[in-house]
């Protein structure tokens, strides 16, 4: 079953469409609590309809995470290409994990790693890749630039950042029903900043914070 999910490819549009309705479930709901009836029944669709394209729901797990990751892979290089300088990376990122982030339940990521270990590995590769990856790239710029420190240790201070990504999610250190996931997104990422930023980039954060507050 794993390597028949690791190997799925999204070449139809009704693939895509299941799809995504799917992921929108899971976040409400969280994976475990969702059925491929609950699945056709929000699309007014047929399961054998989804069974066309789908041999089972560790298929659909794996296609809508893999959706998610490439839509949030994309928004991320957006914010990486199109931003005036590393702080503003830092801004602009911080936007889009809010934008992506607030639907999804903490549950999400314990079914994850439970049940469906094809979608589990295909987040610990995004993390391990392309998202470490945008984080040293954006280190160094900061440090090129002069608004992080030069005495980072890139490679410890990236991987620190790209666990910390992860951590809101944890229930056992932030409960939900204690917590506002989008704070201690926010929180988090403020904390980063002001930890690897000089004194130059500490007054640009400053900067940003009052234009993000006024707006």
């Amino acid at each position: 079953m794993e390597q028949q999910a690791g190997s799925l490819q999204l070449n139809s549009e009704i693939q895509v469409k299941i799809a995504t309705a799917a992921f929108e479930l899971f976040c409400e709901q969280g994976i475990k609590g969702v059925s491929m009836d609950d699945i056709a029944q929000h699309l007014a669709m047929s399961k054998k309809t989804i069974y066309k394209w789908y041999s089972n729901k560790d298929e659909v797990v794996y296609a809508a995470v893999k959706g998610f990751l490439d839509k949030m892979g994309h928004d991320s290089e957006c914010c990486l290409s199109n931003s005036e300088n590393a702080v503003a990376q830092l801004f602009n990122i911080m936007q889009t994990v809010r934008q992506l982030f607030v639907s999804i339940r903490p549950a999400v990521f314990h079914d994850l790693r439970k049940y469906h270990p094809s979608a589990w590995k295909l987040w610990q590769d995004h993390k391990c890749s392309f998202m470490l990856g945008s984080i040293k790239q954006n280190l160094r710029q900061g440090i090129a630039e002069g608004l992080f420190r030069k005495d980072l240790d890139i490679e410890i201070v990236a991987r620190l950042r790209m666990n910390m990504v992860e951590l809101p999610f944890d229930p056992h250190v932030f409960p939900q029903h204690e917590f506002n996931l989008q704070q201690v997104q926010q929180e988090t990422l403020e904390l980063y900043m002001l930890g690897i930023a000089t004194l130059k980039g500490h007054k640009l954060i400053n900067e940003y914070k009052h234009i993000k507050e006024d707006e």
